[in-house]
C-alpha cells in the first residue's frame, strides 16, 4: 500500500508541470505520414522516370527497393535505368533548351518563382517523405532543408530577372547532367537546378540510389508548377547510370556533388570532351576551439557541426581542435551533452539523431570507430540511447588519437568526431590545414580579431566564426583542394553555368591519348646551322656578337637549364635566330618550389602594392617597345606595325590588370544570417601556365598577369615556337621589382612541361592552351589532386579582341571565393 502510494505520488509530479521541467523527460510527438503514404500509393509505390513532364516506366528494366533507414518498411520500388532512358532524358532537355534558353529572363523569373510557391504549398509533404527516405529528423527537413530549397528558388527567380545586365558577357551552356547524393536529397538537388534554369539551361537528374523518392515528387511538383516539358527531368539508375549520364554527348555540363573517390572518376570520364564540371565533394572540417571561446556555446555548436543529420554531411565538423588550457572542460562538457541526445523515429519531432541512410554505412562507419580503438584511442559513445531496431550508430566522440590517424585524415560520413589538442593559433591553423580536403571549417572565439584572423588563415570555401553548417541561397557552397571546385549558391554559383558570349560549345574531335607516353621527353635536336646576325663590325672589324644566352627562369635569377640542353628557335625562313634552354622535369619542379616559396608573400602583400608592381611592367615594357617588336619581327615574320601594336596592346593589358589589382577582393552577402556574410577572392595558389604560339608576347602577359594581381604565383611555359619574348620579359620583372618566384619561366616542348606541371601535386590549377590531345590529358591528369583546369581544346582565341584576352572569365580563373560567416547579437536578439 505505501509502494503504491509512492508511485502515484511520483506520477503525479511528472504529470505536472514543474514535474515535467524537473524530469525533462519527452514523449513520444509522431508527424503523420498520411500524406506521403497517399502519394506513394497513388503510384502503386512503383515508380518510373520523370521525363518531358511525363512519368515514364519502360518495360524489362530491373527495380530498386526502397526502405526507410529508421524501421526498414518498403516505400516503394523505383527503374534502374538504362543507355536508352538516358538518351531519352538528353532528348527531352535538349529540344526544351531550345526554346528556354531563349526566353526572357523575366519569365524564366517567373517560372522559377512559381516553383517556388508549389513547394511551399506542398512543404510538409516534401519533409515527411525526405524524411521517410532518407532517416533524417523531420525537424531537420521541415525546418532547415526545405525552408532552404524555396530559398534558393526565390534567389534564382531573382538571377533570371537580373541575368541580361549583372551576367552580361555570359550566355548558358546548354543540357545538364545533375549528380547528386544521398545526404541532402533534395537540397543538393535544388543547389544544382536553380542556377542552371536560371541562365537558361535545362536539366537531366540522377538522385542517389538509396534517396530518389523526394527527387520523384520535385519532378511532379514542377510540373504541376507549369515548368515547360524536358527543362527538368529525372532518371533513376545505380552509380554506374551517373556515369553513362555524365559521359552522354549531349550533355555540356555536369554537376557533381559526391564523393573525392567517384569526383575523380567523372573527371577522368569527362577529361578532353569539352564538358564544363564543377564538383563538391568531400571534405574533414577542423571545429577550432580557443580557450577565449564561450564553451557552452561551443558544444552546441558541436552539436550541429557533427550529430546534424547524423555526420552525413560533407561540410561536418569531424575533427575538433581543442586549445589545451580548456581540453579536458570542454571535453567533459561533450560526454555529459551526448547523454542527452536522443535518437529514434526520423518522424519523431523530439528526436535529435536520426538514422543512418543504409546498413552498408553504418557498417563504414563502425569500421572506422573500431580501427581507432584498436590503435588504442578512446572511444566515448551513448550506446544506451540507441534504439533495438533500425538503421541508427550512437554518437561518438574520438579522443587520443595521431595527427595522421585514419579517422583523423578520412572522411567517416557518420556521428564521429575526432579530438586534437593545440597550443598556439599557429598551431590550430597548421593543424586545421592538414588536409587533403578543404570544405569548411568554424573558429569559436569572443576574441574577434583572432576569429577573423584564423577565419582567413583556413584553406577552406565556408568559414563559421562562432557557428556551424549554416548555408544561405546568397553565399556560395564549395571547397578547395580534393574538396572540389565550384561553387553552389551566390553569384558565384551562377559562372558554374555560363560560358563567354564570344564562345561556342567546345566539341572537340575525340583524341586518342597515351597518358603514358604522352609529352615523353626528348631533347630538341641542334643543327650545325649558323645563327643569322651572329657577326658585327666595330672599327671596321668584323668579329662574332657577345652570345646572348637565353636561359630558364625561376626564383628571380636567370638558371642554366638542368639538362643542359638548348632548343633552336627558327624564322618563317627557316634561320636559326636563337638558342634557348630546353626544361626538364628537374627545372620545373625547381620552378615549383620557387613559386611555392614565393607565393604567401605575395599574396599577403596590398594589393595597391601588386598594382604598382604592374604598372612599373607596362612602363618598363614600353622603353623596350621597339626593341620587342623588332624580335616579334624576326621570330613570327609579322609586319613592324603589327609586332608595334601588340606591344602595345601588351602594355595596355597590363594596365588593365593593374587597376584590378585592388578591385576585386571581394564583397558582403545578403545572406538570411543575422551578421555579416564576406565574400573573399582569394589566390588559388601556384598556377601552371602553358602559352599558345599566336600572339606569343600578348598571349603570355593577358595570361600570367591576372594571376599575379590576385596574389597567385605562376609557373609559365611560355610559346614553343616564339618564346624568346617571353624570356627577354625577365628583364621586365627584374627592373619592376616583382619579388623572385612569382613568375617562372621554363621554356621547351609545351607538352612534356606541361605532362610535369599537370602531374604534379603542388600545382593548384593547371592551364593550357594547345592541342586538344594536350587538353584532354590535362583534365584527365588533374584528377589525381583534383588541380582546377583552363583548356583550349586546340582553338585558338583572338587575344587581340578585349572579349576573349580580358575580362571576367579570367578572373574567374584566377580566384576561389571563400565565405566567411560572421553573426552578431550581443545588443540586439534577431
Amino acid at each position: 500500500m505505501a509502494a503504491s502510494s509512492a508511485q502515484a505520488g511520483l506520477t503525479s509530479s511528472i504529470t505536472t508541470v514543474s514535474g515535467i521541467f524537473d524530469s525533462m523527460e519527452y514523449g513520444p510527438n509522431p508527424e503523420a505520414a498520411n500524406s506521403a503514404q497517399a502519394w506513394l500509393e497513388s503510384h502503386k509505390r512503383s515508380l518510373g522516370h520523370f521525363i518531358d513532364n511525363q512519368w515514364v516506366k519502360p518495360t524489362g528494366r530491373a527495380t530498386y527497393t526502397t526502405k526507410s533507414p529508421a524501421n526498414g518498411e518498403v516505400l516503394a520500388t523505383t527503374i534502374q535505368g538504362e543507355d536508352e532512358d538516358v538518351e531519352l532524358a538528353v532528348g527531352a532537355a535538349s529540344k526544351a533548351y531550345t526554346s528556354w534558353s531563349q526566353l526572357p529572363g523575366h519569365v524564366r523569373a517567373r517560372h522559377l518563382y512559381s516553383v517556388a510557391r508549389h513547394v511551399q504549398k506542398h512543404q510538409r509533404l516534401i519533409s515527411v517523405m525526405e524524411s521517410l527516405d532518407n532517416g533524417k529528423p523531420i525537424r531537420e527537413t521541415r525546418d532547415a532543408d526545405i525552408p532552404l530549397v524555396v530559398r534558393h528558388f526565390y534567389h534564382h527567380a531573382g538571377w533570371a530577372e537580373l541575368m541580361d545586365t549583372e551576367m552580361s558577357g555570359w550566355k548558358s551552356v546548354g543540357v545538364v547532367g545533375a549528380i547528386v547524393p544521398w545526404n541532402f536529397p533534395l537540397m543538393l538537388l535544388t543547389w544544382k537546378v536553380c542556377p542552371a534554369l536560371a541562365m537558361g539551361n535545362t536539366v537531366v537528374l540522377k538522385p542517389a540510389t538509396f534517396t530518389r523518392l523526394s527527387a520523384l515528387l520535385f519532378a511532379q511538383i514542377c510540373a504541376e508548377a507549369g515548368l515547360p516539358p524536358g527543362v527538368f527531368n529525372v532518371v533513376t539508375g545505380n552509380g554506374a547510370f551517373g556515369s553513362k549520364l555524365a559521359g552522354h554527348p549531349g550533355i555540356d555540363k555536369v554537376a557533381f556533388t559526391g564523393s573525392t573517390e567517384v569526383g575523380q572518376l567523372l573527371r577522368k570520364a569527362t577529361a578532353g570532351t569539352g564538358k564544363k564540371l564543377s564538383l563538391e565533394l568531400g571534405g574533414k572540417s577542423p571545429f577550432i576551439v580557443f580557450d577565449s571561446a564561450d564553451l557552452d556555446a561551443a558544444v552546441e555548436g558541436m552539436v550541429d557541426a557533427i550529430w546534424f543529420n547524423q555526420g552525413e554531411v560533407c561540410s561536418a565538423g569531424s575533427r575538433l581542435l581543442i586549445q589545451e588550457t580548456v581540453k579536458d572542460k570542454m571535453l567533459q562538457k561533450l560526454r555529459d551533452r551526448i547523454l542527452s541526445l536522443r535518437l529514434g523515429d526520423s518522424l519523431d519531432k523530439s528526436i535529435d539523431v536520426g538514422a543512418v541512410v543504409d546498413p552498408s554505412q553504418r557498417a563504414t562507419v563502425e569500421r572506422y570507430v573500431e580501427e581507432a580503438r584498436a590503435e588504442g584511442a578512446e572511444i566515448i559513445q551513448n550506446v544506451e540511447c540507441v534504439p533495438a531496431n533500425g538503421c541508427f550508430y550512437p554518437p561518438t566522440i574520438i579522443n587520443n588519437v595521431q595527427t595522421s590517424s585514419k579517422v583523423v585524415m578520412e572522411e567517416i560520413f557518420g556521428p564521429v568526431v575526432v579530438i586534437l589538442p593545440f597550443r598556439t593559433a599557429k598551431e590550430a591553423v597548421a593543424l586545421g590545414n592538414n588536409s587533403n580536403y578543404g570544405l569548411a571549417a568554424s573558429v569559436w572565439t569572443e576574441n574577434v580579431s583572432l576569429g577573423l584572423e584564423v577565419a582567413l588563415s583556413m584553406k577552406a570555401g565556408s568559414v563559421w566564426v562562432n557557428g556551424h553548417n549554416m548555408f544561405d541561397a546568397a553565399s556560395g557552397f564549395g571547397g578547395y583542394r580534393q574538396s572540389g571546385y565550384g561553387r553552389d549558391g551566390g553569384k558565384e554559383g551562377l559562372y558554374e553555368y555560363v560560358m563567354p558570349t564570344w564562345a561556342e560549345k567546345a566539341r572537340p574531335t575525340p583524341a586518342e591519348v597515351n597518358y603514358k607516353t604522352f609529352g615523353s621527353y626528348v631533347p630538341a635536336s641542334v643543327s650545325t646551322a649558323i645563327p643569322s646576325r651572329n657577326e658585327i663590325t666595330v672599327d671596321g672589324q668584323n668579329m662574332p656578337r657577345v652570345d646572348r644566352t637565353y636561359k630558364v627562369y625561376y626564383g628571380g635569377a636567370q638558371k642554366r637549364p638542368d639538362g643542359q640542353y638548348s632548343r633552336q628557335i627558327l624564322s618563317p625562313a627557316g634561320e636559326v635566330i636563337a638558342l634557348v634552354g630546353d626544361g626538364n622535369r628537374k627545372d620545373m619542379r625547381n620552378a615549383v618550389e620557387a613559386a611555392h616559396k614565393a607565393a604567401p608573400g605575395w599574396g599577403k602583400r596590398a594589393a595597391h602594392n601588386r598594382a604598382q608592381i604592374v604598372y612599373y611592367m607596362a612602363e618598363n615594357l614600353e622603353l623596350r617597345r621597339s626593341e620587342v617588336a623588332s624580335d616579334l619581327c624576326r621570330m613570327t615574320g609579322q609586319s613592324m606595325e603589327d609586332a608595334l601594336r601588340e606591344v602595345d596592346l601588351s602594355v595596355q593589358r597590363l594596365f588593365y590588370w593593374g587597376a584590378y589589382a585592388d578591385k576585386y577582393g571581394g564583397s558582403v552577402q545578403e545572406t538570411q544570417l543575422y551578421g555579416a556574410t564576406v565574400k573573399i577572392h582569394e589566390p588559388i595558389g601556384v598556377i601552371g601556365i602553358a602559352c599558345p604560339d599566336v600572339c606569343p608576347l600578348l598571349a603570355f602577359v593577358s595570361l600570367f598577369a591576372p594571376a599575379v594581381i590576385r596574389g597567385n604565383a605562376v609557373v609559365v611555359v611560355p610559346s614553343e615556337k616564339y618564346p624568346t619574348v617571353a624570356l627577354d620579359f625577365y628583364q621586365v620583372f627584374d627592373t619592376s621589382d616583382l619579388p623572385g618566384g612569382v613568375v617562372n619561366i621554363i621554356t621547351g616542348n609545351r607538352d612534356h612541361l606541361t605532362k610535369t606541371l599537370a602531374e604534379h601535386q603542388d600545382i593548384q590549377s593547371m592551364w593550357y592552351f594547345g592541342s586538344a590531345e594536350g587538353s584532354k590529358f590535362v583534365e584527365w591528369s588533374s584528377a589525381t589532386n583534383l588541380k582546377r583546369t583552363w583548356v583550349s581544346y586546340g582553338k585558338d582565341r583572338d587575344w587581340t579582341d578585349k572579349s576573349q584576352g580580358q575580362g571576367e572569365e579570367f578572373l574567374y580563373h584566377v580566384t576561389q571565393v571563400k565565405n566567411i560567416w560572421i553573426p552578431m547579437g550581443d545588443i540586439f536578439a534577431n
